[in-house]
């Protein structure tokens, strides 16, 4: 994996890319095999992906001069504390940012992305906030066990736990109360009964364009692939597709990932993420994403 800007300059000049004069930025912080599969689709289309690394950028927030040549700038911070500042920055600056800060900052916290799916009338799983250990115990027997808990901000399923019993729910909250307190705040969700997989769709502009079941791996409840779950193609159903779409619509988002899960009542939307992976999703359907997160940046120019 290339993990620097000269990194992947240099792929570029193995592949042959040229310089176009018609171009965006891209801002990460990682370079991932999107970035590098984002960068190869622009190339084709005759559009240069200018490489920005969020660590080295500076932005002055009082002359709000833009800092990069390009008015378009594609996000793709892996870190949420950098993809949210510095897309409130850049966007301060009169850039035009994919995903919007007004994205960002709802999809990189679970609380935020769950009322605004709430307020939506979006179907998600019964959630319940709680702020100490005794009002989190107390909310765990409220929803009734078992019951996940996970943290409001963080990804691939890290820090989510999967509670039992009072005793499960007493030991891993107990154990939070000493960690940063960001882990204090206490977001807890029924355990869907599902079958051993969950969905995740793909919208880009107004349009569901792929989705996948993701199995959960051996001897492991969470699905994410980054923990061995099992990616494969899934029909987008009218159902499916609607949820995806007013579950983008109510968090503003344009390029986005749904997850959702087969409750029994149908489908439930339990979190949008707003700088989404596809390394799994683009082989298991065949679907080229890269080119169509392309194509929409090149009607995003047009407007």
């Amino acid at each position: 994996m290339l993990s620097s800007l000269s990194g992947l300059r240099s792929w570029r000049k193995k592949t042959g890319a040229s310089d176009r004069t018609q171009s965006f930025s891209l801002l990460y912080d990682t370079i991932r095999w999107e970035e590098k599969a984002i960068v190869g689709a622009a190339e084709k289309r005759g559009l240069r992906a200018n490489l920005v690394d969020s660590k080295v950028l500076s932005i002055d927030v009082v002359s709000r001069k833009r800092p990069l040549d390009d008015a378009v700038v594609l996000q793709r911070c892996v870190s949420y504390f950098r993809n949210v500042h510095s897309t409130a920055a850049l966007e301060a600056a009169g850039h035009r940012l994919v995903n919007s800060f007004a994205c960002a900052w709802v999809c990189g916290n679970k609380l935020f992305g769950t009322l605004e799916l709430v307020k939506h009338k979006v179907p998600t799983p019964r959630t319940v906030l709680s702020m100490s250990e005794d009002s989190a115990l107390r909310s765990a027997e409220q929803i009734g066990y078992p019951v996940v808990v996970k943290p409001v901000v963080g990804s691939w399923g890290r820090l989510s736990a999967l509670l039992k019993d009072n005793d499960a729910a007493r030991a891993v909250i107990e154990d939070r109360e000493h960690m940063f307190p960001l882990y204090q705040i206490y977001y807890l969700q029924e355990f869907v009964k599902r079958p051993p997989r969950d969905i995740r769709s793909f919208v880009i502009g107004e349009k569901t364009v792929a989705a996948i079941y993701r199995y959960s791996g051996e001897s492991e409840w969470r699905t994410n692939t980054a923990r061995g779950g099992r990616a494969e193609a899934c029909k987008i159903t009218p159902e499916l597709d609607e949820l995806s779409l007013r579950a983008a619509e109510a968090v503003g988002g344009e390029i986005v990932g749904v997850d959702l899960m087969e409750g029994q009542d149908g489908l439930l939307v339990h979190e949008v993420n707003n700088t989404t992976e596809f390394k799994n999703t683009v082989p298991a359907t065949g679907v080229d994403i890269p080119g169509l997160i392309i194509d929409y940046l090149i009607s995003v120019q047009k407007r």
